[in-house]
């Protein structure tokens, strides 16, 4: 562990562990405040994209810090052993929690949606796409406000305002991403059109028993509003499914666009849109 963070701030109990590393809740003495601080081992990075995401994370983090949607990244400290990130301290919720509990009412599920919504303006504004949205990604502070984390697959446009590459969670990856074709910032809003389905169904609307599956499901693309599920979810909501969750690219909402959609704007209150 560098010892610079050592004499920073004071590691105490570990409340997380991923592929890589651990994350633990840690003191800083000098303002007696409390962050998250994660630790990777570079020793257990075994390839070129792994050590990618490891740098990828700390970097966009940094570029996009502050908002008050996205995990807000505070010191990274590194040396030959090990790579640690000082981040804000989220409580140990995430979405995924909350929708394992029950599916989630319109209202709140607007409110999550619009706070998610904004975050992803603000990354695709500094041409940052996340390619991988989903529950478990974003989490919940005490204010039950939406936190996003997870930068580890997420890219930079660059002038052409595209990238490439087979990444995200197959309930959740655009069509364009599985055809390994090249795609923009808007895969970010099809993941974020997902989520939002599986808040107000508790089940995403593409699925199989395999990876294979769920990707054939996604490449059709076909959208249902099952009438069991569905019955008492608005004709707004769904209108704004339907034009995130748009296989045709071109027609599918921007992050931006989607923010002034009715249904946001009146904080998922039921409204008729014819």
């Amino acid at each position: 562990m560098c010892e610079t963070l050592k004499n920073n701030y004071q590691l105490c109990e570990e409340i997380g562990r991923g592929r890589f590393g651990t994350i633990s809740r840690c003191l800083s003495p000098a303002s007696n405040d409390f962050f998250a601080c994660k630790v990777i081992d570079k020793s257990l990075l075994t390839d070129q994209l792994d050590q990618e995401c490891l740098q990828n994370e700390a970097k966009f983090m940094t570029l996009l810090s502050p908002h008050p949607n996205i995990v807000q990244i505070f010191d990274v400290y590194e040396n030959e052993e090990f790579l640690s990130i000082v981040m804000e301290l989220c409580e140990p919720v995430t979405l995924y929690d909350k929708i394992l509990q029950s599916p989630i009412c319109e209202t709140r599920a607007a409110a999550y949606m619009k706070q998610l919504l904004s975050a992803l303006a603000h990354c695709h504004r500094f041409g940052v796409v996340h390619r991988d949205i989903k529950p478990e990604n974003i989490f919940l502070d005490s204010r039950n406000k939406i936190k996003l984390g997870d930068f580890g697959s997420a890219d930079w446009l660059g002038e052409q305002r595209t990238t490439t590459g087979v990444v995200g969670t197959p309930y959740y990856v655009a069509p364009e991403v599985v055809m390994g074709i090249e795609y923009n910032e808007k895969v970010d809003v099809w993941s974020a059109g997902v989520v939002l389905y599986t808040m107000l169904a508790g089940i995403p609307p593409f699925y199989g028993e395999t990876a294979a599956e769920i990707f054939e499901a996604v490449l059709r693309g076909n959208l249902r509003f099952p009438t069991r599920i569905f019955r008492s979810v608005s004709s707004a909501a769904k209108d704004l499914m339907r034009k995130m969750i748009c296989r045709d690219v071109s027609r599918r909402l921007s992050a931006e666009q989607a923010l002034r959609h009715p249904w946001i704007l009146n904080g998922g209150e039921t409204a008729s849109m014819e």
